[in-house]
Order: C-alpha cells, then sequence, then structure tokens
C-alpha cells in the first residue's frame, strides 16, 4: 500500500514539473530593403519581458550572417512577450515585439523583417532680397513620415528674411520631393531629388 502511494505521489510531482514544458522555435530573415538584399554583420538580441514587470531581460543573441536567417530555440516559461532588436549603424532600428501568447511549441515560428539604409535630405532655402511681408511656405510631397526623426507633412511657413538649413530623414534610394511657393509671387514649384544611402543630398529654393 506504502508502495502504491508512493508512486502516485511520484506521478504527481512529475506531471507537476512538466506541465507546460516544450521549447518554442523562433525563426526568420532579416532583410535589407535599400539593396533588395539580406542584412548582414550585425546583432540581433531576443529579450524576454516578464509578466508584470517592464525588465528586458536578455534571452539570447546572435550574429547574422551572409543570409540574413536567425534561429532561437528557448524553453517555454510565463512571460509577457519577447523583444526582437536590431541595431545596426546607419539603418533604421528594429523593435518588435513578439507576444507569448502568439508563439506555438507544435511549428516554427516564422517571424521575418525588414529595415531601410538611412539617408537625409537638407533644405536651403534663402531670401535673398528680404521684405518683412514675404511668404515663404512649402510641403513634402514625397519621403518618408511618422518617425521620430522625420520631417512634418503639414505645410510649413517663414516669413521675412530667411536663411536656413532644413534636414529631413529618409530611407536610402528613395524619393524626397517638396511643393514650394513664395505668396503673391510665380515662384512654385516640386522640386526633387533621391537620397543616397549613409549620405546627404540638397534641394535649394531662393527666392
Amino acid at each position: 500500500m506504502k508502495n502504491f502511494l508512493f508512486l502516485i505521489l511520484l506521478s504527481a510531482v512529475f506531471l507537476s514539473c512538466s506541465k507546460g514544458a516544450g521549447n518554442f522555435k523562433l525563426k526568420g530573415t532579416i532583410e535589407d530593403l535599400t539593396f533588395n538584399a539580406p542584412l548582414t554583420n550585425t546583432w540581433l538580441k531576443l529579450y524576454k519581458i516578464p509578466i508584470g514587470s517592464s525588465s528586458q531581460l536578455i534571452q539570447d543573441s546572435m550574429l547574422l550572417g551572409a543570409d540574413g536567417k536567425y534561429e532561437f530555440t528557448f524553453p517555454r516559461e510565463q512571460v509577457e512577450r519577447y523583444i526582437i532588436e536590431i541595431q545596426k549603424e546607419g539603418y533604421f532600428s528594429i523593435n518588435e515585439d513578439v507576444y507569448f501568447s502568439s508563439l506555438s511549441l507544435d511549428e516554427d515560428n516564422i517571424r521575418n523583417y525588414s529595415t531601410h539604409a538611412k539617408a537625409w535630405m537638407g533644405l536651403k532655402f534663402v531670401n535673398e532680397a528680404p521684405s518683412p511681408m514675404d511668404v515663404f511656405a512649402y510641403t513634402k510631397q514625397l519621403g518618408l513620415q511618422n518617425c521620430e526623426e522625420c520631417c512634418p507633412s503639414t505645410e510649413q511657413q517663414f516669413i521675412g528674411e530667411l536663411d536656413t538649413t532644413i534636414y529631413c530623414i529618409n530611407n536610402g534610394n528613395e524619393p524626397y520631393s517638396i511643393l514650394y511657393s513664395v505668396y503673391g509671387t510665380s515662384n512654385t514649384g516640386i522640386l526633387s531629388e533621391i537620397t543616397p544611402p549613409f549620405d546627404t543630398t540638397y534641394i535649394y529654393v531662393t527666392y
């Protein structure tokens, strides 16, 4: 009888310990959209966020090779989410949430991501014969939007004297254009340039 009870207790402990056991496999490819190639030679880090915590704990990391592929295998834990992070110089960072509830133990969890090389547009505006009544305005027509470093897409106005350069971030190898006008004159138009990756190009307006 004692042996029977011992076996029942041992089985209960085993089942309790094994409950929820297993490994997640998270894999995918990171793409460099600027050069239409895999992103290479940079570290990809995997963090975990415990339930009820804001702490970002390193789970694993790897250096992306020539194919831009990554793969992590890690034990199933009760966490809120995981974070995939890539920070490569000259590129927009990748910081993506992977929620625990979206992961499967039965199959590979595929998560593909992409990024662009950074580029900059310099907008050089000069009023050569300023008057207090001069009004210059421009609106971004094409260019990167809705990012922390992005220039606004709404109309920007300047009154009177003006000699300034405004730097705006953009995706490398993509167009950036503005619609500009000098109020009360025929000086208006659209100017556009392709922004080369890792560099700054300029649009000039004098009036």
